[in-house]
C-alpha cells in the first residue's frame, strides 16, 4: 500500500511509519519536515499536499496540538486554536482526501485517553478529541467506495514523559511501538468507525 502519513516526524509518528513501512510505501508529511510539507490549520495546504503525493490508498494522522491550561484560563481563543489544529485539520484531510483514496482505502485519525479520563488543565483537549471521535463515527457511515475510517486513542507515551509527565500522574504509559500497533491493526484492518484505545 502507499500510505501517507501526518506528522511522521513525532514520536508516535516515526514509531507508526517504522511499523507500516516494513511492508508498505510510506509518504511523510509534517509542518516544517518529511517528504511533503502540509499545515493542517490551513485547507489550501492540505489540498495542495494530496496533489503532490497523488492516489493512496490509507491516510494516517498522528499530529494535533491542543493548548493545556487550567479551566479559568481557557479563553475562546485558546479553545479555537485546539479546534482548528486537532479537530477540524483532522477533518480537513478526511474531506480534501475522499476523492484522493483509492477504492476501499482507510484514514487512521488520533485522539487519547483524556477523551474519557479527564486531567487538570486538558478541559480542551478532551473536548476536541470527544468531537473527532464523534466524528468518525458519523462519517464512518457515509464514506463512499467503501472507504474505512477509525481512530487510535493512546494513553501518554512512555517516551513523552518528560514533558507531559506532571499532567498525567498516575497514569501507566505506553510505548510509542505499542501504539503504533494499534494503527497497523486499523490501516490493515477491515473495520470501520472504531476507537482503537492503546491504554
Amino acid at each position: 500500500m502507499k500510505i501517507l502519513i501526518v506528522g511522521a516526524g513525532g514520536t508516535l509518528g516515526k514509531a507508526v511509519a517504522a511499523e507500516l513501512g516494513q511492508r508498505h510505501e510510506i509518504i511523510r508529511a509534517g509542518r516544517s519536515s518529511g517528504d511533503v510539507q502540509v499545515d493542517l490549520r490551513d485547507g489550501k495546504s492540505v489540498e495542495a499536499m494530496y496533489d503532490k503525493v497523488g492516489e493512496l490508498d490509507a491516510v494516517v494522522c498522528t499530529a494535533g496540538k491542543v493548548p493545556f491550561a487550567p479551566l479559568d484560563e481557557l479563553t475562546e481563543d485558546k479553545y479555537l486554536e485546539g479546534i482548528n489544529d486537532k479537530l477540524l485539520g483532522q477533518v480537513r484531510l478526511v474531506q480534501a482526501g475522499m476523492d484522493k483514496l483509492r477504492e476501499r482505502g482507510s484514514f487512521t485519525l488520533i485522539t487519547g485517553i483524556l477523551t474519557e479520563q479527564p486531567i487538570l488543565a486538558g478541559a480542551c483537549a478532551s473536548m476536541v478529541n470527544g468531537a473527532v471521535e464523534a466524528y468518525v463515527r458519523a462519517a464512518a457511515i457515509e464514506l463512499p467506495r467503501g472507504l474505512r475510517i477509525n481512530v487510535v486513542s493512546p494513553n501518554v507515551l512512555t517516551e513523552s514523559m518528560a514533558g507531559y509527565g506532571p499532567f498525567f500522574r498516575g497514569f501507566e504509559p505506553v510505548d510509542a511501538a505499542r501504539a503504533a500497533l494499534a494503527f497497523s491493526r486499523s490501516v490493515e484492518g477491515l473495520r470501520t468507525g472504531q476507537v482503537y484505545k492503546v491504554w
